[in-house]
């Protein structure tokens, strides 16, 4: 077998692993009437499902990744999907609620590692098929996008046909190929650090990862009001905790994030402002959208699901003229074109406060997949390229973590927006935020430079 043969299967089975993670956190959104109903719950209870997930993914992304860049991304990325497998083959046995969100928890902590290794291979893989890193890089992020947009389509179908077990049980084969494949045609990791395991786990800094996983989990069970009664002592906790963690990784010999270097990377803090900044965006229509039509435009959720399906065609479609595009014209321009996009297919948004007509929003999340293609792949390239190899897993980590929090900003903004009514009124106010948001990162996208090469 062709180097490149290898290299397409191993960018294949990377992918599958790597749609895991965005999948179940977007499909299980139509499962909870169903596990209301089975468990015996009310709106507030069940929604931890979701948290669980959030919280693991957002936390467990950068540790992922760092674990990746020091002990080597196969390796890791073949334990992740292990793990989701053995999870997701129990969890339809749980024999109450509080387990099965354990099991998500796991579920999200194997498909965490996906995404990190991935981007870490991706210099390894490019050099096997002497091609551009656009090109595996780009497979991958179609993967992880347009994932997400289909959750609700492939969620719905699987409820419906089967009951909410399925959204686990779907999981196990879809984990065993993606072992199969990247355990068979990936290149095995380089030399990565070894030694005694005290010594490991000493310069793990084990306080420091504990500080910034605390400190994450405290400010967004405060952002998502887990809690409502102890909201503002949970923020003010986290931020102490990370005050604490930004403390303790300035003196430590080994940080788990180098904040000193981070610091001085502004192309990568860049990427992550306008990263999470978009999500804010997208999230709007993505999260706000469907109630929407559901609320006010009277339509069944299996159609919804339906109306949202092109923002994942077009993604798909579209993905590898992005990446031909970053190869000929570069990252920063291709950004700022899916910036303005952005910007265009947000002002678009306000048509729906005057007709919620199926054809009308077919268009407008067609319109919008454009520029959800084009800015993630540049983002994740833009991440890429100012990174230094040693610390693109954790760098990619972190980037998955703005995709959340934007993702939850856009959950609490629009639980402000609609507390009134779901109303077209209430939406055209969200359309100027998303505008305000879009306009935010064109000017992050315009300062951006790419100082490194990939």
């Amino acid at each position: 077998m062709s180097n490149s043969s290898r290299t397409g299967l191993a960018v294949a089975g990377l992918s599958l692993g790597t749609a895991l993670n965005p999948l179940n956190s977007s499909m299980i959104a139509v499962a909870l009437v169903v596990l209301r109903a089975d468990f015996g719950l009310d709106v507030a209870t069940v929604t931890w499902v979701i948290t669980a997930f959030y919280l693991t993914s957002a936390a467990g992304q950068p540790l992922m990744g760092r674990l990746a860049d020091r002990f080597g991304p196969r390796r890791l990325f073949l334990w992740g999907m292990a793990l989701v497998a053995v999870t997701c083959a129990l969890a339809p046995f749980a024999p109450n609620f509080a387990l099965l969100c354990v099991a998500r928890a796991f579920m999200a902590l194997g498909t965490a590692t996906a995404y990190p290794s991935a981007i870490v291979m991706v210099a390894a893989l490019a050099r096997q098929a002497n091609v551009k890193s656009t090109r595996p890089l780009g497979r991958i992020q179609m993967a992880n996008t347009s994932a997400a947009a289909v959750g609700p389509v492939v969620g719905g179908l699987l409820v419906s046909l089967v009951g909410w077990q399925a959204l686990f049980l779907v999981n196990v084969p879809l984990a065993l190929a993606s072992i199969f494949m990247v355990r068979r045609f990936a290149p095995a990791d380089g030399e990565r650090e070894h030694g005694e395991v005290r010594d490991l786990v000493r310069d793990s800094d084990l306080p420091g990862i504990g500080a910034f996983i605390g400190a994450l989990v405290l400010v967004m069970m405060a952002l998502l009001n887990v809690l409502p009664d102890y909201r503002w002592w949970l923020l003010a906790a986290g931020l102490l905790l990370a005050a604490l963690f930004a403390w303790r990784e300035l003196r430590f010999s080994a940080p788990f994030l180098d904040l000193r270097l981070l610091g001085r990377n502004r192309p990568l803090l860049l990427v992550y402002l306008g990263f999470a900044l978009f999500n804010g965006v997208y999230y709007f229509a993505f999260f706000g959208l469907p109630q929407l039509l559901q609320t006010a435009g009277g339509y069944d959720p299996g159609i919804v699901g339906l109306l949202m399906l092109p923002l994942a065609a077009i993604s798909v479609v579209l993905t590898p003229f992005a990446v031909r595009g970053i190869d000929r014209f570069g990252v920063r321009r291709v950004l700022i074109a899916g910036v303005v996009l952005l910007v265009v297919a947000s002002g678009a948004m306000w048509l729906l406060t005057t007709s919620l007509a199926a054809p009308l929003v077919l268009a407008l999340t067609a319109l919008l997949g454009v520029p959800y293609c084009v800015v993630s792949i540049s983002s994740s390239q833009g991440m890429y390229v100012s990174t230094r190899l040693e610390e693109r897993g954790v760098a990619a980590g972190i980037l998955q973590t703005c995709r959340y929090l934007g993702a939850i900003t856009a959950t609490v903004l629009i639980g402000i927006f609609y507390g009134s009514g779901v109303t077209q009124a209430n939406w055209g106010l969200m359309v100027f935020v998303m505008l305000g948001l879009g306009a935010v990162v064109f000017v992050v996208s315009l300062v951006w430079r790419e100082e490194r090469e990939g």
